[in-house]
């Protein structure tokens, strides 16, 4: 799919920002489209079946948490970029744990959204998972045979380290909650400390620097990302 082929709705309430994003993402030969507030949301995605949202979570008519809980529970499956400010931590996570795609704060460059909503698109095309050996710098993951290497050698991960790596894996590119990476790899019922604890043992294992991580990296307050490099 091209850029020229994918719409994307710009769903704000301030015209300056929609006016940003339309003119930088046409650009990019995007096709886009906006809408001021919910309401209006609502009827352009059920009208224009766009391909990707950049949604809000300010919004004066309904927030964008209830937006997006109403898409998600009418099965609306299509990736979403959330806007939001850079203090709003507990907002950021309340919207991915309710099926936000990513989200990039306020305010924000357009090299950063454009690279939001490659990652997004890229996603739901084709789940990183599903390649049997994912590979991004020296790291390489070998999803059925369980085999991790750097530089080609072979690293031997603890049970609980494989797990948070091959959960990251499957969503590289995407960042992920502390609260779902617990829930995918303790059930939930574990605190934070622990997670933070294994994911510092996985840097020092995988990463060459591990305390200027280029793979795993942090999304402060809300949770981790696999990055993927070049």
């Amino acid at each position: 799919m091209t850029n020229s082929n994918v719409k994307i709705l710009v769903v704000d309430d301030e015209s300056p920002i929609r006016k940003l994003l339309r003119v930088g993402l046409m650009t990019q030969g995007y096709t886009v489209l906006e809408a001021g507030n919910a309401w209006s949301a609502i009827e352009q995605e059920r009208l224009t079946h766009p391909d990707l949202i950049i949604l809000d979570l300010g919004l004066p008519d309904l927030s964008g948490h209830e937006l997006l809980r109403r898409w998600r529970d009418e099965g609306l499956e299509l990736p979403v970029v959330i806007l939001s400010s850079r203090t709003d931590e507990k907002g950021i996570v309340e919207a991915l744990e309710l099926g936000a795609d990513d989200y990039v704060t306020k305010p924000f460059g357009m090299n950063e959204i454009v690279a939001r909503i490659r990652v997004a698109l890229r996603h739901r095309l084709q789940q990183q998972g599903e390649r049997p050996v994912f590979e991004t710098g020296s790291l390489s993951v070998d999803i059925v045979k369980r085999i991790v290497k750097v530089d080609g050698k072979e690293i031997r991960l603890s049970p609980k380290e494989y797990d948070i790596l091959r959960i990251l894996v499957q969503y590289a590119g995407k960042v992920l909650t502390h609260q779902f990476l617990l829930d995918q790899v303790w059930g939930g019922s574990t605190d934070v400390q622990y997670l933070r604890v294994y994911v510092r043992q996985l840097r020092q294992k995988i990463e060459q620097t591990p305390d200027q991580p280029k793979y795993i990296t942090t999304e402060t307050g809300v949770g981790y990302r696999l990055r993927e490099v070049d």
